[in-house]
C-alpha cells in the first residue's frame, strides 16, 4: 500500500513540475484535496477552467491527445478515447497518457513512435527528474480497449495487458514540432 502511495505521490510531482499555467495547479490542488490531502481547499477563483488535453498532430495526420495531469489522464483514457485507439505510457515513469486516435485506421509505426515520443517527454524523464534529454525511455503502448482502472485506484493509475514497448530518446525539439497550437 506505502508503495502504492508513493507512485501516486511521485505522479503528482511529475504533473506540477510540468505545469504551465495556475488553472493546471488548481486543478492538481482540487485532486489533492479529494484525495484527502489537503482540507478544505475551495477553488476562490472558479473562472479558471482546466486546460484541454495537449494536442499533437503525427507526421502521418493522426491526432495525438496528451494529458497534462492524473485527473486529466483518467478523462482521457477512461472517457474520451475510443477502443482502437492507441494508449501510450512511459513504463514505470510517472507521466501523462497518450492517445493516439485512429478514427478507424491502422496506425503506422511511425505515429508510434512519435507518440511514444510525446509521452517520454511529458514523463519524469523528460522534465530531468527522471533522466536527460537524449536518454532511452522505455515507453508502453496498447489498444484502449485493454486500459482497466482498479477499483478504488487513485486518479491516473490503470492497469493494462497486453502491450508492447518502444524504447525511444526523450526528444523535446521532436515533440514540440508535432504540437497544434
Amino acid at each position: 500500500k506505502s508503495e502504492q502511495e508513493l507512485i501516486y505521490l511521485d505522479s503528482i510531482f511529475d504533473a506540477v513540475t510540468r505545469t504551465t499555467g495556475e488553472s493546471e495547479l488548481l486543478e492538481i490542488r482540487e485532486e489533492l484535496t479529494e484525495q484527502g490531502y489537503l482540507k478544505n481547499y475551495r477553488n476562490k477563483n472558479k473562472m479558471l477552467r482546466p486546460l484541454p488535453p495537449l494536442q499533437y498532430r503525427s507526421s502521418d495526420g493522426f491526432t495525438i491527445l496528451c494529458g497534462r495531469n492524473n485527473r486529466q489522464n483518467d478523462k482521457l483514457t477512461l472517457k474520451t478515447a475510443h477502443n482502437y485507439d492507441l494508449w501510450l505510457h512511459t513504463q514505470r515513469i510517472a507521466g501523462s497518457h497518450v492517445i493516439v486516435v485512429a478514427d478507424g485506421k491502422e496506425i503506422p509505426n511511425r505515429t508510434i513512435e512519435e507518440a511514444a515520443v510525446i509521452a517520454a517527454c511529458n514523463s519524469a524523464a523528460g522534465t530531468g527528474a527522471g533522466g536527460a534529454a537524449g536518454a532511452k525511455v522505455p515507453v508502453d503502448y496498447t489498444y484502449v480497449k485493454n486500459v482497466k482502472k482498479p477499483a478504488g485506484a487513485r486518479p491516473g493509475m490503470v492497469v493494462y495487458d497486453p502491450y508492447q514497448t518502444a524504447m525511444v530518446p526523450v526528444d523535446h525539439r521532436r515533440a514540440e514540432a508535432l504540437r497544434e497550437r
